[in-house]
Order: structure tokens, then sequence, then C-alpha cells
């Protein structure tokens, strides 16, 4: 059953996430940060960190404090429907909610970005970079993927139109959960991750959910970024239905999204049921 809204339509904000990787003692890690229980925006759930677009993000001077120039930035994203100004300002605000939410500046001076973990309380971003002098690695993230989330009435107060960045987390600087937004973070192989959320010792929401499931195809940092340069980032709008009496999730690829082209490996839909979201092959057929 196809579901017809019964509210007025709610426009996507636009926002955007990093994926932080790094390799460890046996094999690929990721970070994700608990959102606050009271959080109305997947308050509980283990995410990447990541936040809507501001205004400010879009304002930064390339030229000064990006390594950079927007009309790279603009290309490689991959969306030339947007202003390069409006491009630039998703990476800034990738970087940005990078920052806020684990303490990680991705900047080339690891010294700035100690003084600027030191100052962050007290100065917006924007403010931080102009007093610091600070020029932001926008090369090293990378576009990964392009989430929106469906509209689903009555559930969808919100939605977001989210880019996925994937990067290498600086080994001169420790990640950790802010404390505010995130009240807990931790380091996981993609695999355990997952494990995890299947034993209901953590909560995932479907783009976290298939995100983890195609990083564990790989084995290593340099597979998911060689990975993200080989195509462009994959659209993903989920297509919501009722079917068996349960709310289900259909991605690009499946019989019943209107795109026919798969966008990601694994399953092409998640059902409601048992008060979260599974395949409906079961949970190996994640790593299908």
């Amino acid at each position: 059953m196809e579901l017809k809204p019964e509210v007025p339509f709610v426009t996507p904000r636009q926002a955007a996430t990093v994926v932080m990787l790094r390799d460890g003692s046996t094999g690929l890690e990721v970070f994700l940060v608990k959102r606050h229980g009271l959080s109305d925006v997947l308050g509980g759930a283990y995410v990447f960190p990541g936040g809507k677009l501001d205004e400010s993000d879009t304002q930064v001077d390339a030229a000064t404090h990006l390594d950079q120039d927007a009309t790279h930035l603009h290309a490689a994203l991959g969306e030339p429907d947007i202003a390069p100004s409006h491009a630039t300002g998703l990476y800034v605000a990738a970087l940005r909610e990078a920052f806020e939410e684990s303490g990680v500046l991705f900047t080339a001076n690891a010294a700035a970005a100690h003084a600027a973990q030191a100052q962050a309380p007290s100065l917006p971003f924007n403010q931080l970079l102009a007093q610091l002098g600070l020029r932001l690695q926008t090369s090293a993230v990378l576009p990964w993927a392009r989430w929106i989330t469906p509209q689903v009435p009555p559930h969808t107060a919100k939605r977001f139109d989210t880019r996925f960045f994937v990067a290498t987390a600086p080994s001169d600087q420790e990640a950790r959960h802010d404390n505010h937004e995130a009240t807990e973070s931790v380091w996981l192989a993609p695999r355990a991750a997952l494990d995890q959320y299947w034993s209901r010792e953590i909560e995932l929401a479907p783009p976290q959910i298939l995100s983890l499931a195609q990083l564990s195809r790989h084995a290593s940092v340099a597979s998911v970024l060689q990975s993200a340069r080989n195509q462009p980032p994959p659209v993903i709008l989920p297509h919501a239905l009722i079917e068996d009496g349960a709310l289900t999730l259909c991605f690009p690829g499946d019989p019943k999204h209107p795109v026919a082209t798969r966008a990601l490996p694994g399953p092409t839909r998640l059902v409601q049921r048992n008060n979260r979201f599974e395949p409906p092959e079961g949970f190996a057929s994640l790593f299908d």
C-alpha cells in the first residue's frame, strides 16, 4: 500500500555528515556518537557526526580558509544544479559538525587544531577560523552518498537532505563526543556495530544500517576512499510503503522503488518490525 501524505509537504533541510574512519588492529573502524536521548532527531541512536547546514557555512572565504577552491568542490560534489557557494557550504558544514561533535578539526596544522579545540566553546566556527587563521582540509573528505529523508506521515516532522562524506580521522587528534548533543562515542568495526544493533545493544537508523553494511565490505580506509573516488555519490531517497501492516523503506533497485538502478550493495529494503528496521531476509542479507 502506498503512503499518502496527510500532512503538508516537509521540505528537507540541507545537512552534512562525516563518516570518520581509521585502520584498527583488526581492520577498518568507524567513529559513532550516541545522540542525546532528548534530541528530537534520532534521540538515543548512534550516528556519524553531522548536522544541518548553517548560513554562515556558505559565507566562509574559500580562498582564505579552504585548501580547495569553490569550483573544484562544486564539481567533486557532483550536483551541477546547486550553486558553488552552496556546495562549498556543505563541505564546511561537514567539517564544522565533525569539529563540534567529535572535537576533530581537519587542518594540516596540528597545533592550530589543538588551539581551536581550547577556544571552541567561546567562538562561532567561522570566527574561530578567522581568529586563528585556519585553513580547513576539504581535500581530506570525499563525497560518498546523499541521503534524503522520505516523507512518511505522521512520523516525519523533520526531513534532511544529507551529504555523507568519508574521511581518515587525523592520527594526531582524539575523537570524542561533546557531552552535549552526543553523550557517548565509540570506534567500532562496521560489522561489530551491526552485530550490536542486532543484539539490541545500540540503536541505528536506516542510513547508518546500510552505510555500515557497505563499509563492512572494505578491509581498510584506503579501500573506502578509493571507492568514493571511483564513482559519483549515489542519491538515496527511500520510497515508503506499507506491506503486511509494516512500514517498509525501499531503496533504489528495489522493484517497488521508482529508481530501477541499485545504489547500494545488500538488501534493497528494510522493514520496521520488532521495534527496529530489519532486512526482510534476515541479518545475514546485509552482507550478501
